[in-house]
């Protein structure tokens, strides 16, 4: 076996760290691929602008040619920065369930941060504020949300046997129950004082000039959160293009109060029973399956559902619900899923169990000091 960092921006090297992946889930019924070209943006530090100012490399587990696990650390110099830490983050960890090739990238990714002085490691954890975060280890029967990790049960043990120890959870779940129908007329009465208002979409065009909004309203409402950190310009702009990349108009929901953004509802439709059967590759007839199916959502994933402080003894807490609901009452919707709320969010898992969803996932962020 022997143990080897990949060369960025070489397409071989990219093939190379994608292919374990097809292989280790092969027949497996909810792993999907990544998205088109994922994988390829990571490993390119001319296209990726995490790569402006923060490093990260590839390493893999080869045993005559045949890739057995593989591994990414990154030093996010300006998470660090913000949160005054000195933490490397591993991702796209991928392995047979064997304990000596798991030691053996974990002593890599290991010896990589120590030589830049870092003092933990934390994972699994990616390159934008908007990756999906930690390894699953609670709901291996179900399909996951879009862009968020799946992977085989056996991950977990292998990290703990390699010195890693529970960091936090975040939960997922199923909001399949509609709130009591008093809470529309409630949100009548509301947005009857004239200070609150809806903007609803009908097309991508029309979200455009509010994204820059949406974020500054994101950073207020969620900058005390353990996991946040402020992205730049040039990755808010990829943040940006992918959710325009696969937002459904009709499922993002903006409250303003007095003009101002009080709150804001964003869900996806999840287009991964698609993105499973084409493989992860557009062409040839991948783009119309995925095209049929967000435009034709069984699944919405709820990623985004905030309201600033201020605004939640004024009746925007009951607006939103209410408009919640209506976004989730389409005839042809099975179930929504409440996408990664961290455990040590108290006020987003009360509104977890206000809303009535059931906790179907579990991803653990673990950690090791070095």
């Amino acid at each position: 076996m022997e143990t080897r960092k990949l060369v960025k921006d070489k397409r071989s090297e990219c093939r190379k760290f994608k292919s374990l992946s097809y292989s280790l889930y092969r027949g497996n019924s909810y792993w999907v691929p990544p998205l088109p070209g994922e994988i390829e943006r990571v490993m390119s530090q001319k296209n990726h602008p995490f790569y402006v100012h923060s490093e990260a490399d590839f390493f893999v587990v080869e045993s005559k040619k045949e890739v057995l696990g593989r591994i990414c650390i990154l030093h996010n110099k300006n998470y660090c920065m913000f949160h005054h830490t000195e933490t490397a983050f591993f991702y796209y960890f991928d392995c047979i369930e064997d304990q000596q090739v798991a030691a053996r990238l974990f002593d890599a990714i290991e010896d990589w941060s120590q030589k830049r002085g870092l003092k933990s490691i934390l994972g699994a954890r990616g390159f934008l504020r908007s990756s999906g975060i930690g390894i699953l280890v609670e709901g291996f029967d179900t399909l996951p949300a879009m862009g968020i990790p799946y992977n085989h049960s056996y991950y977990g043990p292998l990290i703990e046997s390699c010195g890693y120890s529970k960091a936090f959870d975040h939960y997922s779940g199923i909001l399949d129950k509609h709130p009591d129908p008093v809470i529309h007329e409630i949100a009548k009465k509301v947005m009857a004082r004239g200070n609150f208002q809806v903007i609803s979409f009908q097309t991508l065009s029309e979200i455009v000039p509010w994204i820059s909004k949406i974020d500054d309203v994101h950073h207020a409402a969620f900058a005390s959160n353990p996991n946040y950190y402020p992205s730049t310009s040039e990755e808010f702009e990829m943040i940006s293009r992918n959710i325009l990349a696969i937002a459904d108009p009709r499922f993002i929901k903006l409250i303003l109060h007095n003009g101002d953004i009080a709150g804001f509802i964003i869900a996806y439709p999840n287009i991964n029973k698609s993105l499973k059967k084409c493989g992860g590759h557009l062409f040839p007839f991948g783009w119309l399956a995925l095209s049929i199916e967000k435009k034709h959502p069984t699944v919405v994933d709820l990623n985004g559902i905030g309201l600033l402080p201020q605004y939640q003894g004024l009746g925007g807490n009951v607006l939103l619900y209410s408009e919640l609901d209506k976004v989730l009452s389409s005839p042809r919707l099975k179930k929504a899923e409440v996408v990664q709320v961290d455990e040590r969010n108290f006020r987003s898992k009360s509104d977890m169990q206000n809303l009535g969803v059931t906790i179907t996932k579990i991803h653990r962020t673990y950690q090791k000091f070095i």
